[in-house]
């Protein structure tokens, strides 16, 4: 019997940008017995993919090639490895996927069951496939480093959230408003009153100068930032920190190392902190329930089909996308 066919888009070696996509029919993946098949309705784009493809992480990604790119997709289950339990055929979920597998510019897509969570009807496909990556991000970066509740309790943190409108900053702003803060964000000018509207209580422009600064109009110092923008040197955040304050860096380069050594080194209270994600079922359940509930929402830039997912890629490559960009098949 010959096996299904599906569309995806795929790359064959590093660089090339959205000119480097390819459209092709490959055959339908077969879930391993810890994996479930499913039937995509949306996924979403991160900077990682475009970074990946760009040869940034080589040689770890991508695992082969030709890569079919892309970790954050929700859709509905078709098949059931022998293993699963918690999913049959028709289930909505959101997952996410592998970087060395990738598979989500496609129809189809295998997950593994452990990254699989479910999707509530009040969760659209194009707001649950926003999540995985860029909300988990914020939400590790806030419970964990910065030690925020998100039920509200605990004493009041200043945080700073830098490039608020992007795909991190903005679940950042307003997760980081479930917990006791106050919440300054930068943000370009055409985005002030919507992260605003995500419950920041100051926004700057980053191109003014007390925007470039980071400076807090009401004069606060930061207990922590959520660092989603690139290119700010240590110098210009050590002054705006308290005591105890953290920069959490999100996209940590090797200059951000040698700041996270040299601060270790120096038992330096204030610190620079390298967030590296480790996706968990539990955070991503979290997530969605806080969507089901109102209390979160994904800001969609831009929706594009997978017929022209590269206008997506250039899009994402721009860096100037409001909130998430979501290809549908």
């Amino acid at each position: 019997m010959a096996a299904k066919l599906m569309r995806a888009v795929r790359y064959s070696g590093y660089g090339g940008g959205a000119a480097g996509l390819e459209h092709a029919e490959v055959p339908v993946p077969a879930p391993a017995k810890d994996e479930v098949l499913l039937k995509l309705e949306a996924a979403s784009l991160n900077p990682v993919d475009w970074k990946i493809q760009k040869g940034m992480l080589r040689p770890l990604f991508p695992r082969k090639f030709p890569h079919i790119p892309v970790t954050d997709v929700a859709g509905e289950v078709v098949e059931v490895g022998s293993v699963v339990k918690d999913f049959k055929a028709g289930d909505k979920v959101v997952s996410v996927l592998s970087h060395f597998s990738g598979g989500g510019l496609a129809e189809f897509a295998v997950a593994k069951e452990n990254l699989t969570v479910s999707r509530p009807a009040e969760v659209s496909a194009a707001e649950g496939a926003g999540l995985p990556i860029a909300g988990l991000t914020a939400h590790q970066a806030l419970t964990q480093v910065v030690g925020i509740n998100l039920d509200g309790s605990g004493p009041e943190k200043n945080i700073l959230i830098t490039a608020a409108s992007g795909g991190v900053g903005h679940y950042a702003v307003q997760l980081a408003k479930l917990g006791n803060t106050h919440v300054t964000a930068t943000c370009g000018a055409r985005n002030i009153d919507l992260v605003k509207s995500l419950g920041a209580d100051e926004v700057l422009d980053y191109k003014t100068p007390d925007g470039a600064a980071l400076k807090s109009p009401s004069g606060r110092t930061f207990d922590a930032v959520i660092h989603c923008a690139t290119g700010i040197p240590w110098s210009t955040f050590e002054p705006n920190l308290s005591t105890n304050g953290k920069v959490i860096d999100i996209t940590p380069n090797a200059s951000a190392m040698v700041t996270f050594a040299l601060k270790k080194l120096t038992f330096s209270k204030k610190q620079l902190v390298p967030l590296l994600l480790s996706p968990k079922k539990e955070n991503l359940e979290c997530l969605v329930g806080l969507v089901k509930e109102g209390k979160l929402k994904t800001v969609i830039d831009s929706k594009h089909p997978l017929s022209k997912a590269e206008d997506a890629w250039a899009k994402s490559i721009d860096g100037h996308a409001t909130g998430k960009i979501i290809v549908e098949p």
